[in-house]
């Protein structure tokens, strides 16, 4: 099924979670330690500084309570960009689709809350896969009969993973950051690029590395997960490159912004110039499900009728997946 993009839009919160406020914090952790291991230099968060500062974000509760956004406002301020980009009316939006690695509630669905937020009177639903929340909405999307479909669906991913990490555990704490993006999608009406060859797989024999309890704090296995995430990555991105690449095009890589120094390994392994690697990790962290799709939502305006970017995800699950993003029109005016 031909899938098309009409416009991407995001959002970040104002507040910054620089490396020297995480030595502050004194919780064994430098701005060396941190670049070395992770290439982060900052983050953004929901949560009020002195919020953080003085509580490191003990109570889950509080935090929600504490919160400057909800994902319904960063939803809605993320889709009014899209919903510009793509030059819309907001009316012809016809169905929203949702999904987020930590919800702001179990029920309604988070889709239905980010609608409310827009005034919006179509059918919402969540498809929640994590990180790759995007990736799996994308694919979803691709498994349905176009002609059941509306004109445009609007896809939504609200990350405020900051709000379930516990920052007296610096090996968490540096990783994270808040972030929403959504996309103006088409099964029918031609747009800005073309999405191809999505896929979307998962071993959920890992279902324990990677975890955020109801009511608790985020936990992984770090060492295990960030080699997991290479490997997977790598061969997502030599399969889509050796499987539509065209050389008369030119190849771009956007992977899940876990960490810099993850993301520098893939492009080694993988023979991908710095030039055509595209990242904001090191400004903005771990946005989780909202990462890559933000990175090319910041760059909205650079892609061109010759670019195809590769985009690739891994998140808990463990599931891994991936799109070919193939632009047809230039920039948007």
């Amino acid at each position: 099924m031909s899938l098309a993009l009409h416009g991407l839009g995001h959002f970040h919160p104002e507040n910054e979670i620089t490396n020297r406020f995480l030595e502050d914090l004194d919780i064994g952790t430098s701005e060396e330690w941190i670049l070395e291991r992770v290439g982060i230099r900052s983050r953004r968060t929901s949560l009020p500084l002195d919020y953080v500062k003085a509580t490191r974000n003990r109570d889950l509760r509080a935090a929600a309570e504490a919160a400057l956004y909800s994902h319904a406002e960063t939803g809605r301020r993320a889709a009014e960009m899209a919903i510009a980009r793509a030059g819309i009316a907001k009316e012809s939006i016809g169905l929203l689709v949702a999904g987020s690695s930590v919800m702001d509630t179990a029920t309604p669905a988070e889709a239905c809350n980010v609608a409310r937020a827009l005034e919006l009177e179509v059918p919402a639903f969540d498809v929640n896969s994590a990180c790759t929340s995007f990736f799996a909405n994308l694919y979803v999307l691709s498994l349905m009969d176009p002609a059941k479909l509306p004109d445009f669906v609007l896809l939504v991913v609200p990350e405020a993973v900051t709000r379930s990490v516990d920052y007296e555990d610096r090996a968490s704490a540096v990783l994270w950051g808040d972030g929403t993006v959504a996309a103006v999608l088409s099964t029918r009406i031609p747009g800005r690029a073309d999405v191809l060859a999505s896929t979307l797989q998962s071993s959920p024999a890992g279902a324990d590395k990677v975890v955020v309890p109801r009511t608790g704090h985020f936990r992984q296995h770090g060492r295990a997960v960030q080699m997991f995430a290479i490997r997977k990555t790598a061969e997502q991105l030599v399969r889509l490159r050796d499987e539509n690449g065209d050389p008369s095009r030119r190849f771009h890589f956007v992977g899940h912004q876990a960490n810099l120094r993850m993301l520098e390994a893939v492009c080694r392994d993988c023979d991908i110039p710095e030039e055509r690697h595209h990242s904001n990790v090191e400004w903005f962290g771990n946005t989780a499900g909202a990462s890559a799709p933000s990175v090319l939502s910041m760059r909205w305006d650079e892609w061109t009728a010759a670019d195809d970017v590769a985009v690739v995800g891994v998140g808990a699950g463990l599931t891994w997946s991936s799109y070919l993003l193939r632009f047809r029109n230039g920039a948007a005016t």
